[in-house]
């Protein structure tokens, strides 16, 4: 019987290409196109390219191209032109039509008369700005009245004039009372009135109270502000609303972009040759005991592969497979050298290499090796340890001063914006008065834009002088700065860009929306005293 052929197994593990320069450069590419983009859409939506009508270039550009009307007929005209967009040409663009906003009256309850009415106004657009459009703002009443026995009333909401538009006739104390007003379309206007009647004469209601909801349009598309400026759509997030994709944002995220991902791909590469560093004089000395004890160095190699060298094992385990091949010694330890291809390890492995060559007592020279390497690792952690500290006050310090500029925005900035919007009659530019001094009229969204450009510098230099102190080059900074500007971005995302800063739609802070024909007040404004009404008028 013919004996079995065994089978030879043969691990052909040849060095290969170093792919990490290929993949810095393919991070890098992908960087500075994300990078670019960002800073194109902030700058397009920041006002920083004029436009002459006043938009935002991005949209001008967006709309120009995507906006058409029913018939097909493109509106990149009115896009183009030095006038405003009508609200007609934003409501054929995707990302410029309108959403409507809600607003609530709640009443305390009246109590004891016999009729009684207040006066609110509605907000919304103006007859000529909608022409070809069709906006309807539906408005919901609740009400409950109660009487000390069952009791007719009335319950109306009426015009300026005082003709009815939509009114509820029931009898207090009955189940089947459910006192509810509903109108389909109600136009901006001032003075509307909402009234009860007891249709009882002498018979008093006792109490009346009411709720007032009115969904309005202001204009405003849902992704700008009242400046024009990109806001994006609202995300909320538990407690929190914010805009994700604002205009401001992009600021940050392109200098993200442009230096964190490459920064922290080479942060990462270091860190694994740092780790073969660590372990490298280990290697050498073991080495060295080998050769002492008669050993050749092929087989020293061979044996040290099935040992535990961390994150040296790999590299160990290619210089023993190829010795096996009958690869010289000298070119295996030059091959580790240059895949390694630290400073350390080249000079360490250039030693061994010319005391191999020359024939000299290299367990001596592998001692030495070792012994140097071990010293110059120990001296680079204690200096890590020692730059560490200046490193976390550059940290505490930015941290401080985005929590002082977080401060002013989240309440300093508000608060005189508030003041000065309820003082307008002071002066011809409003303004609040703290003894002898006068604070004028302020833009809130000014100083929100300079306070988020002033942290994302700072986290710029901050992160580029720590990288510079603990490795002497700028460079190495950049992983730093990309986390101090995520931070700023968390911070100012959900604490400053709050809407009354960043003018998301009509506010209290803004007092009245302006289109290009009318403007109205904000909020339903209900008269703050009540008056007995005329008597009902079908007009």
């Amino acid at each position: 019987m013919a004996k079995k052929k065994k089978k030879l197994v043969v691990e052909l593990d040849l060095p290969k290409d170093d792919k990490t320069l290929k993949n810095l450069y393919i991070i890098l590419f992908f960087s500075i196109i994300i990078g670019l983009s960002s800073g194109i859409m902030w700058a397009t939506n920041s006002g920083f390219i004029p436009t002459t009508n006043g938009e935002p270039m991005f949209t001008n550009i967006y709309c120009g191209a995507t906006s058409s009307d029913e018939a097909g007929n493109s509106y990149q005209d009115e896009f183009n032109s030095a006038q405003k967009p009508s609200y007609k040409a934003n409501e054929s663009c995707a990302i410029l039509r309108d959403s409507p906003d809600q607003l609530t009256w709640s009443e305390q309850p009246w109590v004891d008369f016999q009729s009684k009415g207040k006066t609110f106004d509605v907000p919304g657009i103006s007859a000529e700005d909608k022409i070809g459009v069709v906006v309807e703002q539906p408005l919901e009443m609740t009400c409950d009245v109660l009487a000390n026995q069952p009791t007719e009333y009335t319950a109306a909401i009426r015009d300026s004039d005082g003709n009815t538009i939509r009114f509820f006739n029931g009898t207090t104390g009955k189940s089947s009372d459910v006192c509810l007003i509903e109108i389909e379309n109600i136009d901006p206007g001032e003075n509307y009135q909402v009234v009860f009647f007891s249709a009882q004469e002498g018979q008093e209601l006792s109490s009346a109270e009411f709720e007032i909801t009115v969904d309005y349009y202001d204009g405003i598309p849902a992704n700008m502000n009242n400046k024009s400026f990109w806001l994006g759509p609202k995300v909320e997030l538990g407690p929190f609303d914010f805009r994700p994709t604002i205009f401001l944002n992009f600021f940050g995220l392109t200098f993200f972009f442009l230096i964190y991902p490459a920064s922290f791909y080479w942060e990462r590469v270091e860190k694994k040759k740092n780790e073969v560093e660590e372990k490298f004089p280990d290697f050498l000395r073991d080495m060295a005991e080998y050769w002492k004890g008669g050993l050749s160095m092929t087989v020293a190699v061979q044996t040290l592969a099935k040992s535990e060298y961390g994150a040296l094992n790999d590299e160990v385990k290619k210089m023993s497979d190829q010795l096996s091949w009958g690869i010289k010694f000298s070119d295996v330890i030059k091959q580790f050298s240059e895949r390694v291809g630290t400073p350390l390890v080249k000079r360490a492995i250039t030693l061994i290499a010319e005391a191999d060559r020359a024939g000299g007592k290299i367990s001596d020279i592998l001692v030495t090796a070792a012994n140097d390497s071990r010293e110059i690792k120990f001296l680079e952690g204690e200096r890590r340890r020692a730059i560490g500290s200046y490193i976390a006050v550059i940290w505490t310090s930015y941290f401080v001063f985005l929590g002082v500029i977080t401060l002013l925005g989240r309440i300093f900035i508000p608060a005189i914006a508030k003041s000065n919007s309820g003082d307008e009659g002071s002066g011809d530019s409003g303004g609040a008065n703290i003894g002898n001094m006068t604070i004028r009229s302020i833009d809130p969204l000014f100083f929100v834009t300079v306070f988020y450009y002033g942290v994302t510098m700072q986290a710029i230099g901050n992160g580029s002088m720590a990288g510079l102190m603990a490795n002497g080059r700028f460079s190495a900074g950049f992983k730093h700065s990309g986390m101090m500007i995520i931070a700023a971005l968390i911070a100012f995302n959900l604490l400053v860009f709050n809407p009354e800063l960043i003018g998301d739609s009509a506010y209290e802070i803004t007092k009245s929306i302006t289109t290009s024909k009318a403007s109205y007040t904000v909020g339903l404004n209900p008269s703050g005293g009540a008056f007995i009404p005329t008597p009902m008028k079908w007009g």
